[in-house]
């Protein structure tokens, strides 16, 4: 720094000093070692990063490039204002800062346009927008607070509909609302565990005292006497009898296992989905009338939102498999390149394949003979509803003030001796009186999906047939 001071003072002469000369080769060697020193460290830097990321990509499937973007990209956190021109969107959290949220509620086009300071983005979706309009029109809002439909394509995680109606507010997305209680939708985990952990079969017999749908602690115990009612797994869950649910979570699962099934299935486990959706939630204490209340979904506390519903009926016809849902196919920019395609991801392996086949049969004894059985009435005549397997899970519950009436319906239709699925999750606050009822809208949905599904092929094979 000394020699640098007296060069400055001293650059008007002519000529430098010898003293100011031989200090000037010092600066620059000492200035060239300094830089080459950077350049090596920098090096080293993003080579252990490098490798060190590799490992873990290794186990989570996440490429190097795709760290540097995060690292640097400008939609990593919040919205840039940057512009958004000429970048590649590499996940579906970035996805969300591109896109509004709102701009997604209630869409009638497979196609939206975004703009933003960057320029104009086209948003393929992965609607099906003959179905979206079905269900749009379908819609009863007179009684309602709010109503919620998603309709997924189990094998993808695709969003095939996603219809919202908040009362309150309308711009907001019932479907991605965490908040409502799970209510008997949680039966679906319960009945998992007890398949796989304690082995019971359809038929596996359970004795219970007192009304089907209440859960009192005098219900849990183990007593057989005059009063004492018989009914199978089968039934147990179709007609959804409480006091069996809680017995099998307090005598057969307890705490532990009820949370690794219920995190198994998705509970308090983030959703990667392009709108923001919050966990739906469960927590278990040590009280064991507590696990009674969890099993069997006599609760409030523990939450579901309507597309995370969809995703837990997808698993049952999905060979055990909860997919990650996805309702954007890919985005285009302004010169038409694409800039985010997706692709399907696997969240877990909830149950096995095995055991997916027996919660089939046990939803479809719900549909056949169950809390469901109204709504679906004569569906093994009706020329569509017939030609399809049709399971599903009702549940109900009151909100904490006792002026809403949750409603639910979680279930799937599969076509018999064909490939064609649609998993479906509806959610209905009733106000003062009840309206259209989760399971006629699920049966609705199913009949226009299939409705226009077998329509479209039966075109195909007579083209076919004609040439």
């Amino acid at each position: 720094m000394i020699h640098r001071s007296i060069k400055t003072e001293t650059e008007t002469l002519d000529r430098p000093s010898w003293r100011d000369y031989q200090a000037g080769l010092k600066w620059s060697a000492a200035k060239k070692k300094l830089v080459t020193g950077i350049f090596k460290v920098s090096g080293l830097f993003f080579l252990i990063l490098a490798v060190g990321y590799g490992i873990i990509s290794g186990l989570e499937g996440t490429s190097f490039s795709h760290l540097m973007t995060d690292c640097f990209s400008p939609f990593n956190g919040k919205k840039s204002d940057a512009t958004f021109s000429h970048l590649r969107l590499n996940d579906k959290k970035h996805v969300q800062n591109l896109i509004d949220d709102t701009s997604l509620v209630n869409l009638k086009n497979k196609r939206i346009d975004v703009f933003t300071n960057g320029g104009r983005f086209s948003v393929d979706t992965s609607l099906d927008i003959p179905l979206q309009n079905f269900i749009l029109k379908k819609l009863d809002t007179s009684t309602a607070r709010y109503i919620g439909i998603v309709g997924m394509d189990p094998a993808s995680g695709k969003v095939l509909s996603m219809v919202s109606y908040n009362k309150t507010d309308p711009s907001t997305n019932v479907c991605v609302d965490s908040r409502f209680p799970a209510a008997s939708i949680f039966k679906i985990v319960t009945a998992s565990a007890a398949i796989e952990k304690n082995g019971f079969r359809p038929s596996h017999e359970f004795k219970y005292n007192g009304m089907k749908h209440t859960l009192y602690k005098s219900q849990l115990k183990k007593q057989t006497n005059k009063y004492t009612n018989r009914i199978s797994f089968q039934d147990s869950f179709a007609q959804s009898v409480n006091p069996v649910f809680g017995k099998i979570g307090v005598h057969y699962l307890g705490k532990t296992t009820l949370e690794e099934y219920a995190q198994a299935f998705g509970f308090n486990q983030n959703i990667n989905f392009e709108i923001q959706v919050d966990p739906s939630a469960i927590h278990l204490s040590d009280t064991p009338y507590q696990w009674a209340e969890i099993a069997c979904g006599f609760n409030q506390e523990t939450t579901l939102s309507p597309l995370h519903g969809a995703m837990m009926a997808s698993a049952i016809v999905n060979q055990g498999r909860l997919m990650e849902p996805a309702i954007v196919v890919r985005i285009v920019d302004q010169d038409d390149k694409v800039i985010y395609r997706n692709a399907s991801v696997s969240m877990n392996q909830a149950i096995t394949p095995e055991a997916s086949k027996t919660l089939n049969a046990l939803m479809t004894a719900t549909i056949r003979s169950g809390t469901a059985r109204k709504a679906f009435r004569g569906y093994r005549k009706d020329k569509i509803l017939s030609r399809l397997n049709i399971g599903g899970k009702t549940g109900s519950m009151d909100n904490d003030t006792h002026d809403a009436r949750y409603d639910w319906f979680v279930g799937f239709a599969e076509e018999k001796g064909g490939t064609a699925k649609i998993a479906l999750s509806v959610i209905v606050a009733h106000e003062k009186y009840i309206g259209l009822r989760a399971s006629y809208y699920a049966r609705s949905a199913m009949k226009g999906y299939f409705g226009n599904y077998f329509a479209k092929s039966q075109n195909l094979a007579s083209k076919i047939k004609k040439k």
